[in-house]
């Protein structure tokens, strides 16, 4: 008679069954967002497929697209405001379907950004399962956050955010979130030259393309020197799986993959989940190598190319910037802004909620750093928040700048996954109406720039 125990398990669902709830639920909470803006449009007598596509930023990649880089605005006061600006892979995958068919660009870059930010969803999805799945249930002295449940409430997090309805514009946010979230999962799971490459085409997409960057040479230089250290030690402290642990960059030197830095979850009152035996061979290091000379060769592309074109060297790019009035000033320019909305009423309701924001986003990266996120997480995190709070550019865009930061709504994601169904169905929908009555009102509004 066959032992029970000995039967093959059962085969585990495909990635894209695995996440197809998520996206579903992206895609209802999406479909919500438009809607609202499409009777709230209508009602104000305004075309919100406009607004989606002809407004903007929309405008200027669409004219890169058409026309290629070289077109300015000089302003009365003196500012010029280059197309140089923007990064180049938005216009480029714009003028693919507008080849092909009938499309026009501000068309392609719609349907570029609707079926990025599919994409995206999907790689917040595989990242955060991947995250959770390697830490123990409640039940067992872990965590207790389901990978599968965790995934789909990051996905429902993101859609709703107040500003998501950018998620649906001919804007490149989708597609830099797309391309950053999979770059993460690829270094997440030890697939380094995949997660050059994505990187690599992050740095085409938007300036804070280095955050992905930072994150992919931080996990490398980690699991070089764990590696390192693993090797000096003695040989009957490796096991026999022929993987070196902590490979990807996130793991210590315990559980390849995990969640945690040090290699066991830690449960709810601290206790820590018991660790997988260390693994013998070392991966050979020139894929790794090879993930890290990719990364950096899109925005570094670019950005010597622009000051190629413009003849001012290596600052070429940052002149344009000035250009445009963006810098990094450390935060300076947003704390007067703030300090000055304090000095009125009702302008200090307008101050109060941009300090409870920061302050939002400074517990919650805490709360990730405290429950251990894996560290690739944590620096492209950090550098997406830092150079969206610390740029001096118009303080209205710092929302839409920090749209990437996905990796922040994990604390958030897990605890929905933890609660009863029935309470976290209740606040992702509340979210999503709210979300979805702020983006017809904003876009209706000043909207983005």
């Amino acid at each position: 008679m066959i032992d029970q125990a000995t039967r093959a398990a059962p085969a585990r669902p495909t990635a894209l069954r695995r996440a197809a709830p998520a996206l579903l639920g992206y895609a209802a909470v999406r479909a919500l967002g438009l809607l609202t803006l499409a009777v709230w449009s209508a009602a104000r007598g305004k075309s919100a497929y406009t607004l989606l596509t002809a407004r903007w930023d929309s405008l200027w990649y669409a004219r890169v697209a058409g026309g290629g880089y070289g077109y300015e605005v000089r302003l009365a006061n003196g500012d010029v405001h280059s197309d140089l600006a923007f990064f180049p892979l938005l216009p480029w995958l714009e003028r693919l379907p507008a080849a092909v068919g009938p499309l026009s660009y501000a068309d392609a870059g719609f349907a570029v950004s609707l079926l990025a930010s599919l994409a995206a969803a999907w790689g917040i999805f595989a990242v955060v399962e991947h995250v959770y799945d390697r830490r123990r249930p409640l039940s067992e002295g872990g965590a207790g956050a389901d990978g599968g449940r965790a995934g789909l409430f990051a996905v429902l997090l993101w859609a709703a955010l107040p500003v998501g309805i950018v998620q649906s514009m001919a804007y490149s946010e989708s597609l830099f979130t797309a391309l950053a979230a999979w770059s993460l999962y690829c270094v997440l799971t030890g697939r380094w030259v995949g997660a050059g490459a994505l990187a690599l085409a992050a740095g085409l997409t938007r300036p804070v393309g280095l955050a992905v960057v930072a994150a992919v040479w931080a996990a490398a230089v980690v699991s070089f020197v764990r590696e390192r250290d693993l090797l000096g030690r003695d040989d009957g402290l490796l096991g026999r799986d022929g993987d070196l642990p902590g490979d990807d960059g996130v793991s210590s030197g315990r559980e390849r993959g995990s969640f945690v830095r040090n290699g066991s979850a830690p449960g709810p009152h601290g206790a820590r989940s018991t660790p997988r035996a260390p693994a013998s061979a070392p991966r050979s290091p020139v894929r790794r190598v090879l993930g890290m000379l990719l990364a950096p060769l899109g925005a570094a592309g670019y950005v010597l190319w622009v000051g190629r074109r413009t003849g001012d060297g290596l600052f070429g790019y940052f002149h344009v910037q000035a250009g445009w009035r963006n810098g990094f000033d450390g935060g300076y320019a947003f704390a007067r802004f703030v300090a000055a909305q304090l000095t009125s009423f009702p302008a200090a309701l307008a101050g109060l909620g941009l300090i409870a924001g920061v302050g939002l986003l400074v517990w919650l990266y805490v709360v990730g750093v405290r429950q251990r996120q894996p560290l690739p997480l944590l620096v492209y995190s950090g550098v997406v928040t830092a150079l969206a709070l610390c740029a001096s550019s118009y303080f209205g865009s710092k929302p839409r700048l920090l749209l990437p930061a996905f990796p922040l709504l994990l604390p958030l994601a897990a605890a929905l996954a933890r609660a009863r169904v029935s309470r976290s169905a209740l606040v992702t929908g509340a979210l999503a109406l709210v979300s979805a009555l702020y983006g017809a009102f904003w876009l209706n509004g000043s909207g983005p720039p």
